[in-house]
């Protein structure tokens, strides 16, 4: 019986792969889901309001961590239950549900809440939603309103390149940052 060398090397290189990804798997396995917002991200979303109030525009965060309840209950909006649907994110599937993500809105001096991407309240032109997006884009943040699949005009999130799957085996922008 004659011995093939490489095809030993092979098998034991895939083995040595998988074993590293379980190895992996199991380090961050047992990772309980964030509390609150990633302090990174609060830190943006406080910058973001006060930058936003220097140039005469008012917004409220009408959203930020989200448990995997909360998201599945919006999940289910314009589906089993009433009302258009807002998103396509089950539970765990929403970089809300890891403290990576707000959402907001604007919020005239009539307090009102509007989500009127064309409104421009402080009177030099330009939306406040887009002068909004812009500061948010310079302080890290990604824009839903630049998805390809479904525009989501009121989120902003920081992935730390992060996705949604590393994310729900356990693994935290801590983990790519040290």
């Amino acid at each position: 019986m004659k011995r093939h060398p490489i095809l030993f090397i092979i098998i034991i290189v895939i083995a040595s792969v998988l074993f590293y990804q379980w190895m992996l798997h199991q380090k961050y396995a047992e990772r309980p889901m964030p509390t609150e917002l990633h302090p990174k991200v609060g830190q943006a979303t406080e910058k973001l309001i006060k930058q936003s109030e220097d140039i005469g525009i008012s917004i409220i965060i009408t959203d930020g961590l989200r448990s995997v309840e909360e998201q599945n209950a919006i999940y289910e909006q314009g589906r089993s239950q009433e009302g258009k649907i807002v998103t396509y994110a089950k539970g765990g599937e929403s970089y809300h549900n890891y403290g990576l993500a707000v959402d907001f809105a604007l919020e005239p001096s009539d307090g009102q809440v509007i989500w009127d991407t064309e409104y421009d309240g402080n009177s030099n032109g330009q939306s406040d939603w887009m002068e909004v997006v812009d500061i948010a884009k310079s302080l890290g943040f990604s824009w839903g309103g630049d998805f390809s699949r479904f525009k989501d005009y009121p989120h902003l999130q920081m992935d730390f390149g992060l996705s949604i799957r590393e994310l729900q085996k356990g693994k935290r922008p801590k983990d790519v940052m040290d």
